[in-house]
């Protein structure tokens, strides 16, 4: 089907810029201020650049640059760039998390698009909580976007040997409170691990979601892939300005790509890399601003079926440029083959399977074969039982098979200033055994569940050589982390689910395969609990903070605000 064509009449920014009236006449006479000439900027599509660059998102520090190649390919294809920086979640330096802020990116592209006179926009982003940001805000304001990832950073190096962000981190740590490496040691990992601009370069977070996003339709094939440093990376920005100019012609905009079949395209993809368990979250997120149904049960269908084929760390061996360099993800999603909906559209112009045509694999031990996957099924499994009615998630790849059934007796942590101030107690009472439970982590309770969900293993278990055991909470985890965690517990503790009445040393049973967990304590003495548990006192009770409390949702809807799902749209703003 041919793409529709608009006339420079029919663009939204016409109604700024094209009117000949007085305000259209102050639109025109500030361009001018600006020293565009009106041949500049008349009748061609208006162009947003949404930049999330900031001298404190090491992710997104060569942006800068990108924004001027993106313009490029604006400029070239007859568009008129604008670029508009956006707040910038880093996840390094952005506390208590970058998780809290994301509705509120997503509320500023939203309005940011809808009021001013945009005909598309190329969305920049990458570093965990910017990517399902920008898209929210793009999908609410339906205009013409595409999204350009950051891309990952290089492998890190330290002592002659290859590090992974995130993974690396906890792994080094855990050995440097068990003694086994010096503080000299750990200290040369920190200067090594992060030797690029770029987000993180194992499947955390970032890598998944920008992975998930292509999948999903919204980035040019393969761009998703590409190390933030190559300059592939820079053409690439050049050919998502040139691309962007095309869809507002088109006026191809985000509910024109989205449907049920490529969210399924994107969760597929997810789970095919073992991706990071907060895609869970932020798929949901992005489903329900399109009005599109998926819920953590289509989750878990999915991983039945979805053979893990990337070998990436945390679960499995190598990082993202070995990734790219054994052919990306279009290599991987032609491998998933009939797994996906090849038909489904994309911002190409073309449908997945047309973009995605021709890609090979030339490595088949960092990109599998689907004869031999890293793991056949389950790369993340949902949990419901007793202690989760609402669901929680784990990710079983990234965990010691040992416990994948496990029965112990629980250690509570209140809260997150708890566990920091007794963990390595050595009156502890803990086992290799034993459950650590942490609550008050969620959305509302932390607030904003934070990634303390890989609680730390305690220090006299380390040093008895224990390295990994089942931890619960209803907080989130790195997608860079690994280990027996259940994260995402729903009801979370703060609103009085049942993570909030367990008690120290009654018994908690988890078993994967059955995809169950359970707080075995009798229906009677649940019940007594329950009428005796008091709800804690928010941390937060102004600004932003408190909008956040009374309207984020829990972790199975996603954790947007209630008033910011599908809906009626906002009508578009009347030109005075």
């Amino acid at each position: 089907m041919a793409a529709k064509h608009r006339t420079a009449a029919e663009l939204r920014s016409h109604r700024w810029l094209g009117a000949q009236d007085l305000r259209g006449f102050g639109h025109r006479s500030r361009m001018q201020q600006m020293g565009y000439a009106p041949s500049e900027f008349a009748g061609r599509p208006v162009i947003a650049l949404i930049n999330t660059w900031s001298d404190l998102n090491p992710c997104h520090s060569h942006f800068r640059q990108r924004a001027e190649e993106i313009k490029r390919g604006v400029w070239q294809s007859g568009g008129f760039p604008v670029e508009l920086p956006a707040l910038s979640l880093s996840e390094t330096f952005m506390k208590p998390t970058t998780m809290f802020y994301r509705n509120l990116l997503a509320m500023e592209v939203e309005e940011m698009l809808r009021s001013q006179p945009i005909d598309g926009a190329v969305l920049m982003g990458g570093c965990d909580k910017t990517t399902p940001g920008l898209l929210m805000g793009a999908i609410s304001a339906d205009i013409p976007a595409l999204f350009m990832p950051a891309g990952p950073m290089l492998r890190g190096n330290a002592a002659g040997e290859t590090l992974g962000s995130g993974s690396d981190v906890w792994k080094y740590w855990a050995e440097l409170r068990a003694g086994t490496i010096t503080p000299a040691a750990f200290a040369a990992i920190e200067g090594g691990i992060a030797r690029s601009p770029g987000h993180c370069m194992t499947m955390g977070t970032a890598s998944t979601m920008t992975s998930a996003v292509e999948a999903l339709g919204f980035t040019l094939p393969g761009f998703a892939s590409i190390p933030a440093v190559d300059s592939r990376h820079a053409q690439a920005a050049a050919a998502s300005g040139r691309r962007i100019v095309a869809m507002a012609w088109e006026d191809l905009k985000p509910s024109d790509l989205l449907t049920a079949a490529s969210f399924d395209n994107a969760v597929t993809t997810a789970l095919a890399l073992s991706g990071s368990t907060n895609a869970i979250v932020h798929l949901i997120a992005l489903a329900r601003r399109a009005g599109v149904p998926l819920d953590l049960d289509r989750f878990d269908t999915l991983a039945r079926r979805t053979p893990v084929l990337a070998d990436i760390r945390p679960a499995g061996r190598f990082l993202m440029e070995d990734f790219y360099y054994a052919g990306g993800l279009s290599a991987l999603l032609v491998e998933l083959g009939d797994l996906l909906d090849l038909s489904a559209r994309t911002v190409s112009g073309l449908s997945l399977g047309e973009a995605i045509a021709g890609a090979r694999i030339f490595n088949t031990e960092v990109i599998r074969r689907r004869g031999n996957p890293l793991t056949p099924s389950d790369g993340l499994a949902v949990l419901r039982g007793s202690l989760a009615p609402d669901g929680a998630v784990i990710k079983p790849p990234a965990m010691e098979a040992r416990l994948l059934r496990h029965r112990g007796p629980a250690v509570v942590f209140e809260d997150y200033a708890d566990l920091a101030a007794r963990i390595d107690d050595p009156a502890l009472v803990v086992s290799a055994e034993s459950v650590l439970v942490l609550r008050n982590a969620g959305p509302v309770g932390a607030p904003g569940m934070p990634e303390w969900g890989q609680l730390p293993i305690p220090q006299k278990l380390l040093r008895q050589g224990v390295r990994d055991m089942l931890r619960i909470s209803d907080a989130r985890m790195s997608g860079t982390s690994y280990g027996a965690c259940v994260l995402h517990v729903a009801p979370e503790s703060a609103v009085g689910g049942p993570l909030a009445l367990v008690r120290e040393g009654d018994m908690i049973e988890l078993d994967v395969p059955a995809r169950r967990l359970s707080l075995l304590v009798e229906p009677a003495e649940m019940a007594s609990r329950r009428a005796a548990w008091v709800a804690p006192r928010p941390r937060i009770t102004r600004g932003f903070g408190q909008l956040h409390r009374l309207h984020v949702t829990q972790a199975d809807r996603g954790c947007d605000f209630d008033f910011l799902e599908h809906g009626a749209p906002t009508p578009e703003p009347e030109i005075h």
